[in-house]
């Protein structure tokens, strides 16, 4: 009797390891945008086909568009506590991992070409962030790839002659750390309303003005409200976007799904970034074709304004080398 109860015991327990080893490894993969016409989801989607294809449908990719979060702080918080796996942040909401030295990528000014910023987060200087994420998360992030969300311009109730017009101006934007101190050194009020309550804001006047990349703002129609029209192309952040894997996770994965996951990664950085570029020249077209109104304006002040808060915020965070080797290669 022990002999037979004994076997049924190991044959269970054999048929459990069976199907833990042929089930499919399920990864959630979120960014905040519910629009599905964003390059975010472009790129998600792009590293869910990659992922499946690859593994032969070994691996499946779940994707969320702001289904479980519209706010980055929701998806970094996600990421840690393991409801997600895969996750699209920008550098300022994961300062509040308390890795500070990601915030340097999103100060305004830093870049000043698209072409500058691609010699950076493809060069020594991205390897060596990823670095930093990977250790000072104690493993908890990896990074996969630098996404970007366009060239962030300003846009408001009137338009930006100069630098004097941002006066008592209350803004859409980050309203602490280095991005509010740069906001402010101009004179402008940083305000906090969320995206997802904008538009309603900028149509009810709550809020004067904000700044984002042509394919995000266009998409929410803000450029249709009356203090949402005027566009000035400030160009005063070529973004960054971190595509962020839950670091414990990937190391538990065997080798070939790594390298799957990080195939599907550099495929997805190339279709996000194309899906980008292209959208930022046909949503220009569109809010123009739309009764937006488009001006430029002599940067020159605002990036001298930025310089001197560039200096002080690299030094705060010790990473002055850093901003120096970003500063070179712009000349290059």
């Amino acid at each position: 009797m022990f002999i037979m109860v004994a076997f049924s015991f190991l044959a269970a327990c054999t048929k459990d390891v069976g199907s833990i080893e042929s089930s499919k490894l399920k990864i959630i993969a979120a960014h905040n945008q519910t629009s599905p016409d964003t390059p975010y989801q472009t790129g998600m989607l792009k590293f869910k086909e990659v992922i499946e294809e690859k593994s032969n449908g070994s691996m499946e990719v779940e994707v969320h568009a702001g289904t479980i979060g519209t706010e980055e702080a929701e998806l970094v918080e996600k990421l840690q506590l393991g409801a997600a796996d895969v996750v699209l942040v920008s550098p300022g909401f994961m300062t509040q991992t308390g890795i500070r030295e990601v915030d340097l990528f999103s100060v305004p000014y830093l870049f000043r070409s698209y072409e500058h910023w691609l010699q950076v987060v493809d060069g020594d200087v991205g390897k060596e962030m990823a670095q930093i994420i990977n250790d000072k998360s104690n493993n908890s992030f990896k990074l996969l790839g630098y996404w970007t969300a366009g060239v962030r311009h300003f846009y408001g109730k009137k338009p930006l002659e100069s630098m004097d017009d941002l006066q008592g101006m209350s803004l859409r934007t980050q309203t602490s750390g280095v991005i509010g101190d740069f906001w402010e050194a101009t004179g402008a009020i940083p305000s906090s309303i969320s995206w997802g309550e904008l538009y309603q804001g900028l149509q009810q006047g709550v809020v004067d003005s904000s700044e984002n990349a042509y394919p995000f703002f266009v998409q929410q129609s803000h450029h249709t409200t009356e203090n949402g029209k005027f566009i000035t192309e400030t160009a005063h952040d070529y973004t960054t976007r971190f595509l962020l894997i839950n670091g414990e996770k990937f190391a538990m994965y065997s080798k070939e799904q790594q390298d799957i996951i990080m195939k599907a990664a550099k495929a997805s950085v190339t279709a996000e970034r194309e899906a980008t570029n292209r959208q930022d020249r046909e949503y220009k077209e569109k809010a123009m074709s739309e009764g937006a109104l488009v001006n430029e304006i002599n940067r020159e002040p605002l990036i001298n304004l930025a310089k001197p808060i560039q200096d002080a915020f690299a030094e705060e965070i010790g990473a002055q080398e850093m901003l120096q080797d970003i500063r070179d290669l712009e000349n290059k």
